[in-house]
């Protein structure tokens, strides 16, 4: 102990300027301590875990302990070098205080940020549709009081009180109200859209006619990456009273982002119409874009002034990837029509002087259209047989549902199933319509 007392003897007896410079060096020789410390233990730590949470949470809380430690440093060596009852320690000490106060408010409010998607996400319930992320509107409310409160603190340190203020701009603050009328009203209708998420980034959405994927969540607007490239900018009060349709979600057994694609065909009247529907569902098939449940099939839907018009019914399991798909089909389809001998009927003002020959030889079509029309029986009969299955089983789901003894688990599962069944009857009572 007597060493220790020569040493702050010694340190109380140099000049201030010196103590001023010691002081912050020991501040700084804290700061690289504590520093080195969480790098090497604490960051360890944090990366051998498998939450993600606590990597997201390191760099906010490091960085506001490091500026703690700095100015409780700054705050230390004043008091040590002038004295307790210093006038200019006894005057700063509250703003000392309200930065502290500052300092835990930020680093509470980014903890919320952190961690509320996190606990969000742990105790909510599953549902057909995968939505990412948490609700915006709970995270800024929650920081909004930590901040709040922390303002409310630290203006009280420095004598000022927090609600008066607020008074005194009340009419200032409605005259900019009535000025920004309109502005205020599209940042309100960010709160009901982060209330009720229609639509998240990402979200591949229809309003207004336009169509595209939404970049971007504003304060003021929405903004949609159409497939040409262009950015539409709506402002989220014409969204809130517009009608939106959601391609992203909506899907069975929580597929969100798969798709329907449906493609017409005409062929000449002259073609048996079996032989055309199997070459047509052979390609689909095949096809890598189109998935296998629900099974892709083919209709006719017309009889047209000039041909007969086929309706192709599949899924795609990513939208993004429906034009690709479609490619793909109509590409595949208009060879393997010209190798069957199938002809799509198209307008001409030639008038044919010869009979032409024929592209593919007569026996070899007459031969598929033979073994195309007795395995198109077979997928008839299993299509009408699926399709009174799938029937019985939504009434029977249905009367199930009814009931008050499912547990929540089950009910979500037969929720499922009842997706399921009735998007593979929507595509057969879709009414015709693309």
């Amino acid at each position: 102990m007597s060493q220790i007392d020569d040493v702050m003897d010694k340190l109380n007896g140099l000049d201030a300027w010196m103590q001023w410079s010691f002081g912050l060096a020991l501040t700084l020789l804290t700061v690289g301590i504590v520093r080195f410390l969480m790098r090497k233990v604490l960051l360890d730590f944090v990366r051998k875990t498998s939450f993600e949470w606590d990597d997201k949470l390191y760099a906010p809380v490091t960085k506001r302990l490091y500026l703690f430690i700095f100015i409780a440093g700054i705050l230390l060596t004043m008091t040590w070098v002038l004295g307790s009852d210093h006038s200019l320690v006894e005057s700063s000490d509250p703003f000392f205080q309200a930065i502290f106060i500052l300092l835990s408010t930020s680093l509470v409010s980014a903890s919320f940020k952190v961690m509320i998607p996190v606990i969000m996400d742990r105790f909510s319930e599953p549902s057909s549709v995968t939505v990412s992320g948490s609700n915006s509107l709970i995270i800024f409310l929650a920081r909004a009081v930590v901040w709040f409160g922390g303002l409310y603190l630290a203006f009280s340190e420095l004598g000022i009180e927090l609600f008066g203020v607020l008074a005194s701009l009340a009419v200032f603050s409605l005259i900019i109200g009535l000025a920004m009328q309109q502005t205020l009203g599209n940042i309100v209708n960010s709160f009901m859209l982060a209330l009720d998420q229609p639509f998240e980034v990402g979200d591949r959405i229809e309003v207004e006619g336009k169509m595209g994927s939404v970049v971007s969540v504003g304060i003021l607007s929405t903004k949609i990456l159409t497939h040409e490239e262009n950015l539409v900018v709506v402002p989220n009060n014409s969204l809130v009273n517009s009608t939106i349709i959601n391609h992203a979600r909506g899907g069975g057994d929580g597929a969100g982002r798969r798709i329907s694609l449906v493609q017409d065909i005409g062929v000449n009247y002259e073609e048996d119409i079996d032989h055309v529907k199997f070459t047509i569902l052979t390609l689909m098939r095949e096809c890598p874009y189109i998935i296998d449940k629900p099974e892709p099939r083919v209709l006719l839907i017309e009889l047209g002034d000039f041909a007969k018009i086929f309706r192709m019914f599949g899924w795609v399991s990513d939208y993004t990837d429906e034009f690709v798909a479609r490619d793909w089909l109509l590409k595949n389809l208009d060879e393997n029509f010209r190798r069957e001998g199938i002809d799509i009927p198209y307008p001409t003002a030639v008038e044919i002087a010869a009979q032409s020959a024929p592209s593919v030889n007569t026996h070899r079509k007459k031969t598929s259209v033979r073994t195309a029309r007795m395995k198109m029986i077979k997928e008839d009969k299993q299509l009408a047989k699926e399709r009174a299955s799938a029937k019985i089983e939504i009434e029977n789901i249905t009367e199930r549902l009814k009931g008050s003894d499912l547990d929540k688990k089950e009910r979500v599962m037969l929720e499922e199933d009842l997706r399921e069944l009735n998007s593979v009857l929507s595509m057969f009572e879709a009414g015709g319509e693309d």
